[in-house]
């Protein structure tokens, strides 16, 4: 337990330094329809970080092929098998960005928004 509070001490003093550089963190990815949005995202860290990925999902409603539209739950692939001790917070936030802007539609969550 005692890693896992140094690794995330670590990771808010590098977002701290690098706050002003990473706008998209703070509104939703430009060009797209959630572009100026705000999103609210839970973050539940196992002690286990960085060893094991953190639960991520929306509390922020949100009309996504890759988020279930009650729970949230979003539908990452570093989020579940491909996660790596690499990965930060911060990083992931960029990663579900980048969902939010490209679609996986072959990992639905949300079947209906599926075209």
């Amino acid at each position: 337990m005692q890693a896992s509070r140094a690794r995330l001490f670590k990771e808010y003093k590098e977002v701290q330094r690098e706050k002003a550089a990473d706008p998209d963190i703070q509104l939703g990815p430009s060009e797209t329809p959630y572009e100026g949005g705000v999103f609210q995202l839970a973050f539940a860290v196992p002690e286990q970080y960085p060893l094991q990925p953190p639960q991520v999902r929306f509390l922020t409603k949100i009309f996504h092929p890759n988020v279930h539209f009650k729970t949230g739950e979003i539908c990452l692939d570093i989020l579940k098998n491909a996660w790596s001790p690499a990965w930060t917070l911060q990083s992931v936030c960029r990663a579900i960005i980048a969902l939010m802007a490209h679609p996986e539609p072959d990992s639905p969550l949300n079947c209906d928004s599926v075209t």
